[in-house]
């Protein structure tokens, strides 16, 4: 647990929040709000049943998200048995609701609605302390998807290729990253066999960027399909790809620094297609990557090629604290809607912590914020606790710098 400490006399001016402005802060009301802004803006994704019932969704939601707040609660029996307790029913749902109600309720509202919850939250997150300036010329996102362990009687989420008598089961959560501010903006819940590629290539959209691993490198065909869509990219090509070097290109001291050996205008394939640039990276352990890229030198120096790829791994981060941090890897709900409402709510509490925190919350400050909700914490020891990690953030920071 943390320690108390005195507060700090003078807060730092760097911090987002003072304790008067945390004061206001309640996750459940904001969500609450964004919830009604989307369901007035999009009212087909609301399912119309009888009114009564029309009254439990949004009850049933921030029920939900409470759940991935709250560390006690751990299915969904207890969830619906929370709300006996009158602070619960106050706060939280404003009502008590049974485990056949919490159950039916995932029928009565469409994922999509808290997709466009999760896209207006997001909107709002925004940095100004992008390590190269230059990666703002295009919105770069890291795409990747990660596997959620289903649980056997979700025989929905069965893809196979696992071992003898154990069958794979698993829920996908394919995501586009923001790399220069850090937050996630598109996401998609699918079956684990539904292929990445086929689930990206829906989300393109004119005037995207792209940094993906060698998964999304694999298809040149592909590669000619996002260039055509009038999206940019750069990807990881497999060692073993089969590359046909039409033009070399010369480097600078600035490329070379950031680990460049060779860049070159050049065809992919066997039946090469279109012209691509492609660029070779001599990692710290000098292994070597081999990254593709529609555009050229000039718009994206090949330090940038570079840097762009290392920054992918913010998006391994984020799925690592997503499973380890917040614990979204534990089902509430097991049908293929209540899996998808899940992934977005806990989507959902990833953006709203960051609003709150000015940043994504680390394991400390998540345990504080948990010790809140259970009542061990007050709002002034949050405030303190709060500010005290990220102060401790900033002074890491700066001494990397």
């Amino acid at each position: 647990m943390v320690q108390n400490q005195a507060p700090s006399p003078q807060r730092p001016p760097s911090l987002p929040f003072a304790e008067k402005e945390l004061r206001s802060w309640r996750l459940l009301e904001d969500f609450r709000r964004a919830l009604a802004a989307a369901s007035s803006t999009h009212p087909d994704l609301v399912v119309r049943p009888h009114p009564a019932r029309l009254a439990l969704v949004a009850d049933y939601l921030c029920l939900f998200l409470f759940g991935l707040f709250n560390p006690v609660v751990r299915t969904a029996r207890a969830l619906t048995a929370a709300t006996s307790l009158e602070r619960v029913r106050r706060e939280v749902c404003g009502r008590a609701l049974s485990q056949g109600y919490f159950s039916e309720c995932q029928h009565f509202v469409a994922p999509e609605l808290l997709e466009r919850v999760f896209l207006d939250l997001a909107a709002g997150l925004t940095r100004s302390d992008a390590a190269d300036p230059r990666l703002r010329d295009h919105p770069w996102l890291a795409r990747d998807g990660s596997l959620f362990r289903a649980l056997p009687r979700m025989a929905w989420a069965l893809y196979g290729g696992g071992n003898a008598g154990s069958p794979n089961r698993a829920v996908r959560l394919h995501l586009s990253l923001h790399l220069a501010d850090d937050k996630p903006v598109r996401a998609q819940v699918r079956r684990g066999k539904d292929c990445e590629r086929a689930v990206w290539q829906e989300q393109w959209q004119p005037g995207d960027a792209y940094v993906g691993d060698r998964y999304f490198g694999q298809n040149y065909r592909l590669l000619d399909q996002m260039h055509q869509a009038q999206c940019v990219y750069v990807l990881r090509l497999r060692e073993e790809a089969r590359i046909t070097v039409e033009e070399e290109l010369p480097l600078t001291l600035a490329d070379r620094a950031a680990g460049v050996v060779r860049q070159a205008w050049a065809r992919l394939g066997v039946r090469p297609a279109g012209r691509v640039r492609v660029v070779w990276v001599r990692a710290a352990d000098a292994h070597e990557l081999v990254l593709v890229t529609n555009l050229g030198p000039e718009e994206l120096p090949g330090e940038l090629v570079s840097l762009l790829y290392r920054k992918r791994w913010q998006i391994e981060m984020f799925f690592r604290w997503f499973k380890c941090v917040l614990g979204c890897g534990h089902w509430l709900a097991e049908g293929p809607r209540g899996a998808a409402l899940q992934l977005y709510l806990g989507l959902i509490a990833a953006v709203l912590l960051q609003l709150h925190t000015g940043r994504r919350p680390t394991q400390r400050m998540h345990e504080l914020i948990q010790f809140y909700f259970l009542g061990w914490a007050t709002l002034e020891e949050l405030t303190r606790g709060l500010q005290r990690e990220l102060a401790h953030w900033q002074r890491a920071a700066a001494n990397k710098k």
